[in-house]
């Protein structure tokens, strides 16, 4: 692996030699082979890679959230703010997804959120139990506003199929900031939607993670989003950490091979089939 910068102060997210690998059949996938990566408080760090570089399937696993799989190994270290993730309750790592831990933003707001539940009380779900009938439908106005709703009492009475998609993820990144998280998962939060609506999001998330002065981890096979938004990037390929360095030199001066071709497919307006994995380097 390749490492340009590395982060200052105590990190508030440490992983070391993290491995993810899951029974297909008789084969086993080794979704993430052995990852380190820190985050510290307040920053911004992208994960990038192909789709299949295992780039989801390590943030779900930080977050304890992998889908129903068979997993062959599940190993390594991993500790939130002091607190050993790979030996925690399930109750305790529920609490962590609540107030002042971690919160995540999924890729499909669509499939995400309840169909049958109005956004406003899909957001009032994820406050503290602590508050008040009223003090919840405020937040909840305050919150929808703070993601760049300004219509928010409109907008709490809505179901998701009556909202857009970008209308859609911005319900979702307030339900993730209901709970004051320190860190926040964005797993691609702009694929599905349209370059201008992409711009906006984008924005937002800018701006309310420095507001909130939180970590935020995006994932993202998206270049320009790591550009216009990170501090730092870590480069998956195989589910491995080939690259770790600032964003500046990311496009300066990419250290590792499969990174200067992530770049230069990434600035192609026409791109081939043949995955970066396999390409000649």
């Amino acid at each position: 692996m390749t490492t340009a910068s590395t982060t200052k102060g105590p990190p508030l997210l440490d992983v070391r030699g993290l491995k993810v690998h899951l029974r297909v059949g008789d084969a086993i996938v080794r979704a993430v082979d052995g990852v380190d990566l820190r985050i510290t408080h307040g920053e911004c760090v992208g994960i990038v890679g192909e789709s299949g570089s295992g780039k989801s399937t390590l943030v779900r696993a930080i977050a304890g959230l992998l889908p129903n799989v068979r997993i062959a190994e599940l190993s390594g270290k991993l500790s939130f703010s002091g607190t050993d993730l790979m030996h925690i309750s399930s109750g305790d790592l529920r609490r962590l997804r609540g107030v002042g831990g971690f919160s995540m933003v999924f890729q499909d707001p669509l499939g995400f959120l309840n169909p049958t539940m109005r956004a406003g009380l899909q957001i009032e779900e994820a406050l503290p139990s602590r508050l008040g009938s009223s003090e919840r439908r405020r937040r909840v106005h305050d919150l929808l506003r703070e993601v760049g709703l300004p219509n928010a009492e409109f907008t709490a009475r809505c179901y998701p199929h009556e909202l857009s998609g970008g209308m859609r993820q911005r319900v979702a990144i307030a339900i993730a900031l209901a709970s004051s998280p320190a860190l926040m998962f964005c797993d691609e939060p702009t694929t599905s939607l349209d370059a201008t609506v992409q711009l906006q999001v984008l924005q937002t998330l800018r701006r309310l993670y420095r507001e909130r002065e939180m970590a935020l981890v995006i994932i993202t096979h998206d270049l320009g989003l790591v550009a216009e938004l990170c501090d730092r990037v870590y480069v998956m390929q195989a589910g491995r950490i080939v690259e770790t360095t600032d964003v500046f030199s990311l496009f300066a001066a990419p250290s590792h091979p499969y990174t200067a071709r992530l770049i230069a497919l990434s600035t192609r307006t026409k791109v081939d089939a043949t995955p970066l994995s396999e390409a000649q380097t």
